[in-house]
């Protein structure tokens, strides 16, 4: 049976010393990698399955002995993370060749754990590219410290092949430096639009005021008493004043979408603007791309969260918070493949149990 990560785990580059190395590089990354597939969290975890499952692998690594504790540290927190997002982008990239067509969310996490004391954006924070149609991340961006999302956007839309791809963010995306970048890499994009960017907000906000626009309406039922409507507007942007069509590469649509949700009886209205450069003329369209956006937060911040247990790793020295932060991504992207119907805290429960299906989520 293949196991296409481990080749990839071959292909990084050893900073160590060869005299003094007892364990291959790819042998210690594949067992943390096989930690967290197995329900574990930390070093210690790593050190506890290298113990059981060393012999049961014997074909996919070759340990002399148990490395310790010490050992992953070391590793983790020397290694580049730039050599381990390397293969996270090429594992990406063998489960989806292209990005064409496909919506790419980007959207910035904390992981709390690094820095809990630590306000705003401190610490460590990194911005994720999410493929929303297969809840694929693609790509991350450390933030770099008294910094914001601004810095680090650009730097992670240069790593992406962006052709025919379109690209959402929120209000922190909104800039139209991102906006040419994104043009320049033959890309779509769909930006929020909040009311940090004044002018242009009431200005958006006048054109729809003045102008019907084109809307479609959209409603969902869902148990526990949730509700939820929403009607999406787009008008052609030729409808702003010029200097703002000047400022912004490529901006052809408005897009209007207001929301009504009502939860246990409390009900909350909320209405979003957003900035497109296509002229898609199905506004369901637009709304489509506005709903997809927050797979980011429903399918990827809230597994690394929840399943992976992401904030409550207290790894903060070197590299090794934002190399396990990559392996707990590597993770998702194995664990989201398994067509099995459990759910993704059970599969690594039952890779846990059975190492025929640990090996299976692997190849």
């Amino acid at each position: 049976m293949s196991h296409p990560i481990r080749a990839y785990f071959l292909q990084v580059e050893d900073f160590r010393q060869a005299s003094k190395c007892r364990y291959r590089l790819a042998d210690i990354l594949l067992i943390g990698l096989c930690t967290y597939l197995s329900n574990g969290h930390d070093y210690e975890d790593m050190v506890l399955f290298a113990q059981t499952h060393a012999r049961q692998l014997a074909d996919l690594v070759e340990l002399p002995s148990v490395p310790s504790h010490d050992t992953f540290n070391r590793v983790f927190q020397l290694l580049s993370p730039d050599l381990l997002q390397r293969c996270l982008a090429q594992h990406g990239h063998a489960l989806l060749d292209t990005l064409a067509q496909k919506q790419i969310c980007l959207d910035g996490k904390k992981l709390r754990g690094v820095s809990p004391r630590s306000p705003g954006n401190a610490g460590l924070y990194l911005v994720n590219a999410w493929v929303s149609e297969n809840r694929l991340c693609v790509g991350q961006q450390r933030v770099a410290d008294k910094s914001n999302e601004i810095t680090a956007l650009p730097e992670l839309l240069a790593q992406l092949d962006l052709r025919q791809a379109v690209v959402t963010t929120d209000a922190m995306g909104c800039q139209a430096a991102i906006a040419g970048q994104i043009r320049q890499q033959q890309g779509h994009y769909l930006l929020a639009l909040k009311r940090n960017q004044g002018q242009l907000w009431e200005e958006v906000d006048c054109a729809f005021r003045a102008n019907a626009g084109v809307s479609a309406p959209e409603r969902w039922e869902y148990a526990r008493d949730r509700f939820e409507q929403r009607r999406c507007w787009y008008l052609a942007a030729s409808s702003l004043d010029a200097s703002f069509l000047a400022a912004w590469p490529g901006l052809q649509t408005l897009v209007k979408i207001e929301a009504s949700r009502c939860v246990g009886g409390q009900a909350t209205h909320e209405v979003r603007y957003y900035l497109s450069e296509e002229t898609e003329e199905n506004p369901l369209y637009y709304s489509k791309l506005a709903r997809g956006h927050w797979g980011i937060e429903n399918h990827l911040h809230w597994h690394l969260d929840v399943t992976l247990k992401e904030d409550a790793c207290r790894v903060r020295t070197g590299y090794g918070p934002e190399n396990l932060a990559t392996l707990r991504k590597i993770t998702l992207q194995m664990l989201t493949q398994q067509g099995d119907g459990l759910s993704l805290a059970k599969r690594r429960v039952k890779a846990a149990y059975d190492i025929d299906y640990l090996k299976q989520l692997l190849a």
